[in-house]
């Protein structure tokens, strides 16, 4: 394949204006998305090319435009649904999971929901507490629902085309601050499966179960440890509905050793279900209890000092790597 070097929301760009042009019932809809090119600019030059029939702006009215959006899907259409944040999905929220996740059950598979809600997750520099929260594992509670959280441009694009071709309503988490970071994406088309987790590094020692922007945290705490000796296997989950538990049980089987890092408050976590399920299935395998790096529980608060100590750092994830190999 060809490669070249592209912004995350140009990745995101690309893959909404490919399956646009592939498909003419794909349409997208939300705030500032067409006339302003996105509030994050993924959506840039897309109203040009595609018209305001396709690139439609809309009124600050989350729950209106997810509900056309569902009756969009409903009529055979393939909406994508942009959130400027997903903080403001919980105006939506009633659309989102007593319609969009239940109809094709409720209608006895009469009706499918081929729609994809995106935009940004979890905090984004100092906005307080009331846009800088984490909803992946709300989202991924819900039987109907997929959810994906991409980690770089190359699996944004690919995870997202497979999301607006999907039958199923899919909850697309991106993130304000990776929208400027930069990865090689293939010129040719490709597509990821959803539900499939990657190994992004290597290694025999510990392994490390991250996804989204905060997989950084993991990649730091790797490479100071390997200074030390240490390996660490870093898996990207990419989709916390479903999760690939056959990648992380294999990684474990190997490493016998689990720290989870995630930005999202502790009770109720992806984290959570991982650490069940690696000690219902590969019990016999651990050496050390599963360790955790999650938020503070507690809203994040605004001052920059406070945003540190609430988020996960690398400092952590090598203490929680030490603890479990009994080197602290």
């Amino acid at each position: 394949m060809v490669m070249r070097v592209i912004q995350f929301r140009e990745a995101i760009a690309e893959a909404m204006s490919e399956e646009m042009r592939r498909d003419e019932r794909v349409f997208l809809m939300g705030e500032e998305v067409a006339e302003y090119n996105g509030a994050y600019k993924a959506s840039k030059g897309m109203l040009d090319e595609f018209g305001p029939k396709r690139v439609i702006d809309t009124p600050i009215s989350e729950l209106g435009f997810a509900g056309i959006g569902v009756g969009a899907a409903m009529n055979g259409l393939r909406p994508i649904i942009e959130f400027m944040t997903f903080n403001f999905s919980l105006v939506a929220i009633d659309q989102v999971i007593n319609n969009a996740a239940k109809i094709r059950q409720m209608s006895g598979g009469q009706f499918s929901i081929p729609i994809v809600f995106r935009g940004p997750t979890a905090s984004a520099g100092q906005l307080a507490a009331t846009h800088s929260q984490a909803f992946e594992s709300w989202y991924a509670n819900c039987p109907g629902l997929k959810v994906v959280v991409p980690s770089n441009p190359y699996d944004a694009k690919g995870l997202l085309k497979s999301a607006i071709r999907d039958d199923d309503p899919v909850i697309f988490m991106e993130s304000e601050q990776m929208y400027g970071d930069k990865a090689e994406v293939p010129e040719e088309e490709y597509l990821i499966p959803i539900g499939k987790a990657d190994i992004k590094r290597q290694g025999s020692d510990v392994t490390i179960v991250s996804f989204g922007k905060i997989i950084k945290v993991a990649y730091s705490a790797a490479e100071e440890l390997a200074k030390e000796g240490i390996s660490c296997e870093i898996i990207d989950l990419r989709t916390v509905r479903p999760i690939d538990y056959d990648t992380v049980l294999s990684s474990v089987k190997k490493t016998n050793r689990l720290v989870i890092v995630e930005e999202a408050w502790p009770l109720g976590s992806i984290a959570t279900e991982i650490t069940f399920a690696v000690q219902r299935l590969a019990f016999d395998y651990l050496d050390a209890p599963v360790r955790r790096i999650t938020s503070k529980d507690t809203p994040m608060a605004y001052a920059p000092t406070l945003v540190e100590a609430y988020l996960p750092q690398p400092k952590e994830v090598i203490r929680a790597v030490r603890d479990v190999l009994y080197l602290s």
